[in-house]
């Protein structure tokens, strides 16, 4: 019973934004991206934020590509959560110039992106587990690939990928996807009545972790390739998979000088594949919010997010931490 009380305790103050710690901190921008794993680290930071060092919280939501134009060119959003580095060619840049920097890694394992099929399509057509076989036979996979929404970096990559496969007139089509909620369903949807599903996804996710999906095999990473590939005018694509992804919470050079102990405590936050798996399969399995997503982690994981916060934030936070 204590422990549902404060559970919905805490979840209250998630939804509300709440400020119960003295006022350390000022206004803080984060960003909300369009993706379960990321909504729960924002609501996890922004919770601590709040609770922990008495910032006022504003989140941002977003995705990646007009999260980075927006800092670059306004200087704002202060954090973005979640960056696939690897996958989105401006980052780089944006180091160099100093606008923004990197905090930490908040997927400690790296992220996963790649082109998959269900299980058991794998199972009684082994043949499509590599992109000849899926090409010998599009309507194998139901003649579509699924693709991620406009405004995610995998957007402009798989279509890139798939101009260089030279798809068009194949029995193959793309088709994208309005939100990451659609492109969820659409697996679930396929796994419910055995139907047939080719397209992107990533780890980790409560989706792969719930449906058991085959990674086809394309060709090799390339460097050259994929690093152009991100880009909406690359002139010549590459057929190219996806390398492991770097995933990080990263800041705007301004608010780091700002809020250094913030930009500390961001530093720490970080998951493993497997604890963010478990969180967004029990948000998954239960119909939960992001909040209470978040709060199911305070409560499950105090040893880890323990460690993240200072001596103060302890003290503020100590309700939750008996």
């Amino acid at each position: 019973m204590k422990l549902k009380m404060l559970m919905a305790s805490a979840a209250t103050a998630l939804a509300l934004g709440a400020t119960s710690a003295a006022a350390d901190c000022g206004k803080v921008s984060i960003t909300e991206m369009d993706w379960a794993s990321a909504q729960v680290v924002t609501a996890v930071a922004s919770f601590l934020m709040q609770q922990g060092y008495g910032c006022e919280v504003q989140k941002v939501p977003s995705s990646t590509v007009p999260a980075l134009t927006s800092l670059a060119e306004t200087g704002e959003p202060d954090i973005l959560t979640e960056v696939w580095a690897n996958s989105t060619p401006a980052y780089d840049g944006l180091l160099e110039e100093g606008k923004l920097v990197e905090l930490g890694d908040v997927l400690s394992d790296g992220g996963v992106e790649a082109w998959w099929i269900p299980a058991y399509l794998a199972e009684s057509n082994p043949e499509l587990t590599t992109w000849e076989g899926i090409m010998a036979n599009p309507a194998a996979v139901g003649g579509k690939f699924h693709d991620c929404p406009s405004g995610w970096a995998c957007d402009i990559i798989n279509n890139n990928n798939l101009k260089a496969a030279n798809i068009e007139g194949s029995g193959l089509e793309r088709f994208q996807h309005g939100s990451g909620e659609t492109l969820q369903t659409s697996i679930a949807s396929a796994y419910a009545d055995k139907e047939p599903w080719f397209g992107y996804y990533w780890a980790p996710t409560a989706v792969l972790g719930k449906y058991p999906m085959v990674q086809v095999e394309v060709p090799a990473y390339d460097a050259e390739a994929h690093s152009c590939n991100g880009d909406v005018d690359c002139a010549t694509p590459g057929f190219s998979a996806y390398p492991s992804s770097k995933v990080v919470t990263a800041a705007s050079g301004a608010f780091v000088e700002r809020e250094p102990e913030i930009a500390e405590l961001l530093k720490n936050v970080s998951f493993t594949n497997a604890q963010m798996g478990e969180v967004l399969a029990w948000r998954l399995d239960n119909n939960a919010s992001n909040e209470e997503a978040a709060v199911y982690f305070l409560t499950n994981y105090k040893d880890t997010w323990s460690t993240w916060i200072n001596d103060d934030a302890k003290a503020n936070l100590s309700a939750l931490l008996k």
